[in-house]
C-alpha cells in the first residue's frame, strides 16, 4: 500500500523520542531503547515498511517500530508502534519470540509475532511510503534497513 507524499501527519515527539549516541559516534533512536514488530503470516510472508526518505536510513525496508516510552515493555512498544504506523491490530497476533540487540547505551528488541488471520496494513503516519507483505524468500532482495538486514539472517530460519 502506497501513501501520497506529505499527506500523512508526523507524530509529535514524546518522552524517549531522541537520539542516543554510542562511543564511536553511532546514533540510535529512543532514549529508553526501541522495538520493532516482525509480523509473520504463514501464507502472506512478513509485513515490511518502506521507510520515508527523511527517516533514519530512509528509502530502505524494515519493520514498523520505534522508540519505547518510559516504563514501556518492548512487546507493548512494538505493538503500539506497529498499530500507529501500519494499522496492525494486536488482537490478531500471537507472540512467538523476541531478540535483543544490546549496544551498551541502547537496546533494540525485535518482537516476532504470527498473524493468525489475514489483514490489510494501513499507513498511519508519514514514516512510511509503503507497506507490503513480502514472501520470506524475497525479503533479502530488497534494500533493507542495515539493522534489519543484519538480523534477518538469524530470524529467517525461525519462521517456518
Amino acid at each position: 500500500m502506497d501513501a501520497p507524499l506529505n499527506s500523512l501527519p508526523r507524530r509529535p515527539h514524546g518522552p524517549g523520542d531522541e537520539w542516543v549516541y554510542g562511543e564511536n559516534g553511532e546514533k540510535f533512536w529512543g532514549s529508553f531503547g526501541a522495538a520493532g514488530l516482525l509480523v509473520w503470516h504463514r501464507t502472506l510472508g512478513v509485513l515490511l515498511q518502506h521507510r520515508s526518505l527523511w527517516s533514519h536510513f530512509g528509502g530502505t525496508w524494515g519493520l514498523p517500530g520505534g522508540a519505547l516510552k518510559p516504563g514501556e515493555s518492548a512487546v507493548a512498544g512494538a505493538m503500539r508502534e506497529a498499530n500507529e504506523e501500519a494499522g496492525v491490530d494486536p488482537e490478531l497476533l500471537r507472540v512467538m519470540f523476541s531478540t535483543v540487540l544490546d549496544r551498551g547505551v541502547w537496546t533494540y528488541t525485535t518482537v516476532v509475532v504470527e498473524a493468525e488471520t489475514d489483514f490489510e496494513p494501513v499507513i498511519g503516519d508519514a514514516e512510511s511510503v509503503a507497506l507490503a507483505w513480502v514472501a520470506l524468500d524475497d525479503v533479502a532482495r530488497l534494500p533493507l534497513h542495515p539493522g534489519f538486514e543484519a538480523s534477518w539472517v538469524d530470524l529467517r530460519p525461525r519462521l517456518v
